[in-house]
């Protein structure tokens, strides 16, 4: 066999002569190429190391402060008041002595300008971290820009005027502060007034000053001094125990969905879609490497996020443990784990250092895809083991998969670069019931069957029979907003920039020689195959519950709302407390994500959408008297995202004042029902971060779907949105069939879905029309 000749460099044989060495050229070109690409990447990273560590300066800088220090001296001056000559002294004896005293001279300029041009950057990056640690900013009406901020702005554009690396930003991001105590217990008793009876609210607010008079401030002192020593108090501690430590399946509980484009599929070759999202991946992921990806920004600014959740986006996986998971990442992976039919294989993507073709991968693809032989005993359902309680897939991977052949075969899984499943079904908006096939693919990617995902990497890539895509993403190493970013540029990349044949295929030629995908192996004895069937039962029965309904509304969008000079995101915040009091006759505590990456190694905050002015809204619209407290209540629900979004939010100061309290051994009663509330609507908006990338005026039909999360609740709704372009916001409710008051579908057609006769209900109030969703 081919691959087996090439599998060795050389081989040898013992001659009466001496030895007889049979070199293989080939096989020696193939190691001198990847050692080559291992060494152009060490090279790499040694580079970027550089030019991101004296950011906002340039390496070039050192030679213009040199030359200006060298210059000043020429002049006869002395530019260092004295230190050229103190350094001149304190050189070592040796190099005294083999040098002349102008050459002394010399080496001691070299030392202060190097010293001189250290301390400016230092100087800079200060400049720039107190910068970014201006707010202020957020809070100034539209139009209305103030003197400090529009000098701000100036100062930041200066400082960032060069091109930055992915990762330039990092050390000049501020630290997450830690907000005062009393000014959290104000914000969080000003949320939880609209939901509870006055009697309720009194006992509450009595527990609350309680906590601040008495444990509060001793839980205070201890975060504060976390803050002053971790680079972020709250985002290893939320990994930790909201994610890592949590015992329940993971798959709907935890993971997320991304879905392909609406109503584009760009060829139905399942190989060929497969070819170029794989070569998509790893392009970005060669970005990511490289750190050639812009470093992302608030829209319309240029303030920096933190990138710092890119780092693990691959060759990442969760690993399972009795108590607590960890997440493992390596450097680098050269090849993807392939499931189909209930086998897995290890798909190499690199040949001697070299990616291949989108055509080539396509040709590997189809090899998996025409394979004959069916799973080995226990192979085909054994994912299901990270769709399960965590603790049992732990003990198990402890006990059987910790050496020999399961061992090898799992490495190559949670090694891979990341996951793909290539399924038999064919999903989409399709056939004679387009909505409830989109709903079909929303479960498709949130679960699949269970066990033809595996949940624990970083991200699966789906593939379906059609040639549809999708992912479904690990949530601990990052947020949604960071696998948006890359799913956006693998849709573009793959339509747009590689696109296919006039026959489906991929572009591009074939090595007809490439070894074939690995298929690996496993002895899963039957104790195993137990614990398969058990985690089997346990996520197929959470699977069942799930309904979820993807909702494409166009019947207006961003377009109408910026019109009556209301924030999109408030407007539908507003609408879904709206569609919520229709659908449930009352209020709930609301969730809804914010990214706190403003901030070093920042994640996300809650805002609490639910407020006294969106219900005073909600009321007031029963009795069509709304518009003033329909301002009202966008205006709180920005600033409430704009606190959450600047560190002053409420809840990750709870979560880690309780935290603190569980490791003194101290027992809080506020805080312990504080954190046992339950978020009956849990909702998180997908921006389109890269606008650039789609021409949605020439190609409307390049719509992108977003993705959606399971329920948070037992009895309540999860709503994930995306607000395209100007006419279009795509949602995807979930919730659960055993709860018979929550249904995904109804909080949509039945509330907030236009009446066909009269699609838009005018308002007016005071003069003022405008529109609104009935």
């Amino acid at each position: 066999m081919a691959e087996a000749h090439q599998a060795v460099a050389f081989q040898f044989t013992i001659t009466p002569e001496g030895i007889d060495l049979q070199l293989s050229r080939q096989a020696l070109g193939q190691i001198y190429r990847s050692g080559l690409r291992c060494w152009k990447k060490r090279l790499s990273r040694m580079k970027n190391r550089v030019l991101k560590g004296v950011y906002p300066a340039s390496p070039s800088s050192w030679l213009f402060v040199v030359i200006v220090i060298l210059a000043t001296m020429y002049t006869q001056s002395d530019p260092s008041m004295g230190l050229i000559t103190k350094i001149q002294e304190h050189l070592p004896l040796s190099l005294s002595l083999t040098l002349s005293a102008q050459g002394q001279t010399m080496v001691s300029a070299l030392l202060f300008s190097t010293l001189l041009w250290l301390s400016l950057i230092l100087a800079l990056r200060f400049c720039l971290k107190v910068l970014l640690s201006y707010h202020r900013w957020m809070f100034e009406q539209h139009g209305r820009i103030s003197t400090i901020t529009k000098v701000w702005v100036s100062l930041v554009r200066l400082l960032s005027s060069r091109t930055p690396l992915l990762y330039s930003y990092q050390t000049s991001l501020p630290h997450l502060p830690v907000p005062a105590i009393r000014d959290t217990l104000e914000r969080f008793l000003e949320s939880v007034r609209p939901l509870q009876s006055p009697a309720d609210f009194e006992r509450v607010s009595r527990l609350a000053a309680d906590f601040e008079r008495t444990l509060g401030n001793r839980l205070q002192r201890y975060l504060k001094l976390k803050a002053l020593w971790a680079t972020n108090y709250v985002s290893d501690w939320w990994e930790e125990y909201v994610y890592l430590r949590g015992r329940s399946p993971i798959m709907v509980n935890s993971n997320y969905y991304g879905m392909d484009f609406l109503y584009v599929t760009p060829t139905s070759n399942q190989a060929a879609r497969a070819g170029n999202t794989i070569t998509a991946l790893l392009l970005y992921r060669r970005k990511v490497n490289r750190e050639e990806l812009k470093p992302s920004r608030i829209p319309g600014t240029v303030i920096p996020l933190c990138a710092a959740q890119c780092e693990r986006m691959f060759n990442t996986t969760r690993a399972p443990g009795e108590e607590t998971d960890v997440l493992q990442h390596w450097q680098d992976s050269e090849f993807v784990a392939v499931y189909h039919r209930g086998r897995y294989y290890r798909l190499w993507v690199y040949r001697a250092g070299r990616l291949l073709s989108p055509r080539e991968i396509q040709y590997q693809i189809q090899k998996i895809l025409d394979d004959p032989s069916p799973p080995q005993a226990g192979e085909e359902k054994l994912g299901a083991l990270t769709a399960g309680n965590r603790t049992p897939w732990a003990r198990v991977r402890k006990q059987y998969f910790s050496s020999g052949v399961n061992k090898r075969s799992l490495d190559c899984i949670e090694k891979a670069a990341f996951f793909v499943s290539l399924d038999e079904q064919e999903e989409g908006m399709k056939g004679d019931d387009p909505e409830g096939n989109l709903d079909c693919y929303a479960k498709a990617l949130l679960h699949g069957k269970c066990y033809d995902r595996w949940f624990d990497k970083s991200f699966s890539v789906v593939v379906f029979k059609n040639g549809k895509t999708g992912l479904n993403a690990e949530h601990s190493w990052a947020d949604a907003p960071t696998v948006a970013h890359l799913w956006e540029f693998t849709l573009a990349t793959d339509a747009f920039q590689l696109g296919y044949d006039i026959d489906g295929n991929c572009r591009g030629e074939v090595e007809h020689s490439l070894p074939p995908p690995q298929r690996l192996t496993w002895d899963i004895p039957p104790e195993v195959q137990a614990q398969v069937s058990e985690s089997l039962a346990v996520a197929q029965a959470l699977a069942d519950d799930v309904d979820c309904h993807v909702f494409p509304f166009m019947e207006f969008g961003k377009g109408r709302m910026k019109k009556l000079k209301i924030s999109p995101d408030a407007f539908i915040q507003l609408s879904l407390q709206l569609a919520y009091y229709r659908d449930r006759g009352g209020f709930c505590l609301t969730y809804e994500a914010s990214m706190t990456r403003l901030f070093r190694e920042g994640r996300t905050e809650t805002v609490r959408s639910c407020s006294s002015e969106s219900c005073a809204f909600v009321l007031a619209l029963e009795e069509e008297e709304c518009c003033s407290l329909f301002r009202k209540a966008a205006e709180k629900h920005q600033n409430l995202y704009r606190l959450a979004m600047t560190g002053s939010g409420i809840d990750r100061h709870l979560f880690c004042l309780y935290v603190v309290s569980k490791y003194l051994g101290v027992d809080s009663p506020f805080l312990k029902e504080v954190l046992s509330e339950p978020w009956r609507l849990s909702t998180s908006q997908t921006p389109v971060q890269q606008m650039e990338l789609f021409d949605l005026v020439n190609h409307p039909e390049f719509i992108s779907l977003g993705g959606g999360f399971g329920p948070v609740a037992d009895d309540g709704y999860g709503v994930s949105y995306i607000i395209v372009g100007e006419n279009m916001v795509n949602f995807h409710v979930s919730c659960k069939h055993s709860c018979k008051e929550t249904v995904s579908e109804r909080i949509f057609t039945q509330v907030l879905k236009m009446d066909k006769e009269n699609p838009v209900k005018q308002m007016t109030q005071k003069g003022c029309t405008w529109s609104f969703v009935y």
